[in-house]
């Protein structure tokens, strides 16, 4: 999977995942979806973001957790 909005920059925060050469990392922007924000509400919250950057941030989020194994909590 080929991602053209993902940029990683080690001069720019630490080298996270950021939207295109953006300060704002992917992190970020799964985080807020996570925790019940719409993309709307995203986009208002980040004027630089397009709705494209979003659906890539899930997308690369969804690729980053299919080559790790994340440890779980038995119930």
């Amino acid at each position: 999977m080929k991602f053209e909005r993902i940029t990683i920059d080690p001069e720019k925060m630490g080298g996270v995942p950021c939207i295109r050469g953006l300060r704002i990392p992917v992190a970020t922007i799964v985080g807020l979806i996570a925790e019940g924000m719409t993309s709307e509400e995203v986009l208002n919250a980040y004027p630089d973001l397009q709705p494209e950057d979003i659906s890539e941030a899930l997308k690369y989020a969804a690729e980053a957790v299919r080559e790790q194994t994340l440890p779980l909590v038995s119930s």
